[in-house]
């Protein structure tokens, strides 16, 4: 019994049992949702990756164009600066031509030509250009055409000597100095102080120190006007002060967004004693000083300030390579990000069609195995309530689970139980006539029979032993004064039942039974360790146990106690019986219960003899006919 309470009891305690069947339901409900949340939380990351991948890939990929478009816009601001530089120095040319009085001493205009013819070249098609006072901008052709105009005015002057017409050469050069306008503001449209790429302070210092040599080198124009004519007009003196500032101001400003090329300035400053006499130059035309004019200071200063501005254009040439090697250095590192981004997408879609047919393989497996965690779960559960139903036939329920939550059920008074006594008439003759097989064959169909009826009351069944039948009502649960009824119906019932039985080996033999009721105040408790049983002690068993035993065949015998009891109902009918020699107790008056008044309480309809235990087809009835069917296939 112990093993079987040790069985019974082990899985889990009381209160977890009483709760397994709708949590393992709701358990079965969601599997399906966990299962889905098993498959979709391994793609969380991996969809992570995919987009932040996808992301950063597409990010590399705009900083490559922005950087192509850098590398296309400095490729056309160095074709734009060279044009800008040769059209500077033809224009030198032509200002100590003009201002000099048509000197040809240092003028070399046919080799200036061919430069920027070459620079026009390389620049390939020219843009839009907006010259000062002009309505309409100059395309390409018109500025190529305009060039060879001025230009063959050029050849035609110095062919017939004719440099007296000074307003129109001023005019020219006018026009070099609006066309280099025009290409430096282009190229300032093009590169935007608030570019966004890496190499904008180089691209701004470039375009600055560009307009700090134009504006030097119109400056330096006015200045071979100055000593080729010993004096500036106002004009020209307040626009040659404007230019020369300005000039000074976008160079400091390339320096301190380049401060690499301070250096190189610096050198420019210190170590050319040329620049200090330029310098000294300068002041003088700022003084503006009427002199006599002369060739020689002329080409003197023609010469300092054309090695001033070539030492400016290295330093722009030096910064020109310092935007190439950024460029070229943003568009490396642009194009291997695109590669690596492309590695890792590539990498990611490959390896998450085998993450995914991994985690289907291990959320199949999990599925397989909750599936049969499951079914074990409701296996055991079923085996639980068998081994439950038993051990609550065995023993009363109340007390079995306190046995199986304490290991031990301390004895307990009842101060009003009604204890019932059968036994079959005759059972020692019958026995002599039959089979070891018969009698149980014969014990057994009459006491399922038993067992199935008294189902349907509040009674307890406390043992039998041979062919007496033992049943008590008030205990181990209390029921306040139901006790006497529910024995006195069921003792009724299971009376005539007995009328209608007839011996299985001996078909004309009827089956006759004697009882006896009696009611009082009891002991009840387990007894034993190996096979424990629940027993009841006291007068009030022994007593009972003699109201059967002096009765009669087929007779239901009661004390005065339980006829006293049942008359407070009105339901039951007894007779007197009279005195009663009772062993142990001396003379007793009894009674016959001989019926019920009015019909019976609604009750269950008991099974038939032969069917399965109650409490076994309780148990069946509620599982699904699948699991019986897989059940059964087991069994």
């Amino acid at each position: 019994m112990k093993k079987l309470i040790s069985v019974a009891a082990s899985p889990m305690k009381t209160e977890e049992r009483s709760s397994c069947g709708p949590k393992l339901k709701r358990w079965c409900k969601s599997r399906r949702c966990q299962l889905w949340r098993l498959l979709l939380l391994p793609f969380i990351p991996i969809l992570a990756l995919i987009v932040q991948t996808t992301l950063s890939l597409k990010s590399s990929i705009t900083n490559g164009r922005d950087v192509a478009d850098v590398e296309e816009q400095v490729s056309r601001a160095t074709e734009l600066g060279k044009l800008v530089t040769r059209l500077q120095q033809e224009r030198s040319e032509v200002a100590f031509f003009i201002f000099t009085n048509g000197s040809t001493l240092r003028s070399n205009l046919s080799q200036r030509f061919a430069g920027t013819n070459r620079a026009i070249v390389q620049m390939g098609s020219l843009p839009m250009l907006v010259f000062k006072n002009r309505s309409k901008p100059v395309d390409g052709e018109a500025f190529k055409t305009e060039l060879e105009e001025l230009r063959y005015v050029f050849c035609t002057m110095l062919r017939e000597a004719s440099i007296n017409a000074g307003t129109s050469m001023t005019e020219a050069v006018e026009w070099y100095t609006n066309a280099n306008a025009a290409l430096l503001n282009h190229l300032t449209k093009e590169i935007k102080d608030t570019d966004s790429s890496t190499i904008w302070r180089y691209l701004v210092g470039f375009k600055n120190l560009l307009r700090s040599i134009e504006c030097k080198g119109i400056g330096s124009v006015l200045g071979i006007n100055y000593f080729a004519r010993g004096y500036l007009q106002p004009r020209a003196y307040e626009r040659y002060i404007a230019h020369m500032v300005l000039g000074r101001d976008l160079l400091d400003n390339t320096l301190n967004l380049v401060p690499s090329l301070i250096p190189l300035h610096k050198d420019i400053k210190e170590d050319s004693n040329e620049y200090q006499d330029l310098e000294k130059k300068n002041q003088q035309i700022v003084d503006n000083k009427h002199q006599d004019g002369s060739v020689a200071d002329a080409i003197e200063y023609f010469d300092q300030t054309a090695t001033f501005l070539d030492k400016l254009r290295a330093v722009q040439k030096q910064l020109r390579e310092y935007i190439r090697d950024g460029v070229t250095e943003s568009l490396t590192e642009a194009r291997r990000s695109e590669v690596v981004c492309a590695g890792i997408l590539i990498l990611v879609c490959v390896v998450s069609p085998i993450i995914i047919a991994l985690v289907r393989n291990a959320v199949n497996t999990i599925q397989v195995y909750a599936r049969n965690l499951a079914e074990k779960a409701r296996e055991l559960e079923y085996e639980k309530e068998l081994s439950d139903s038993l051990l609550y036939q065995m023993l009363p329920p109340s007390v079995a689970k306190q046995l199986k939550q304490t290991q031990q059920v301390p004895a307990e008074f009842f101060a009003s139980v009604t204890v019932y006594f059968s036994d079959i008439v005759g059972f020692t003759a019958i026995a002599a006539v039959s089979t070891p097989y018969q009698v149980i064959s014969f014990l057994n169909s009459v006491y399922k029979l038993f067992d199935e009826k008294i189902e349907c009351y509040d009674v307890y069944k406390i043992e039998t032993i041979g062919d007496s039948y033992m049943v008590a009502s008030g205990l181990p649960v209390r029921n306040g004064n139901k006790h006497a009824t529910e024995v006195a119906s069921m003792a009724l019932e299971l009376l005539e039942a007995t009328s209608m039985c007839r011996l299985p080996h001996r078909p004309d033999q009827t089956l006759c039974m004697r009882s006896g009721i009696h009611m009082g105040p009891c002991v009840a408790g387990i007894v034993g360790s190996k096979m424990p049983r629940y027993c009841l002690f006291g007068d009030t068993i022994n007593t009972a146990s003699r109201m059967e035993s002096t009765g009669e065949p087929m007779k239901i015998q009661i004390s005065d106690d339980v006829k006293r009891a049942l008359d407070k109902t009105g339901f039951f009918i007894t007779s007197p019986r009279g005195v009663v020699d009772v062993k142990g107790k001396g003379e007793m008056t009894t009674h016959w219960l001989e019926g019920r008044i009015g019909p019976s309480p609604e009750r269950p309809t008991a099974s038939s003899l032969d069917c399965t235990p109650s409490f076994l087809a309780r148990i069946h009835s509620q599982r699904s006919p699948r699991y019986k069917t897989e059940t059964g296939k087991k069994h």
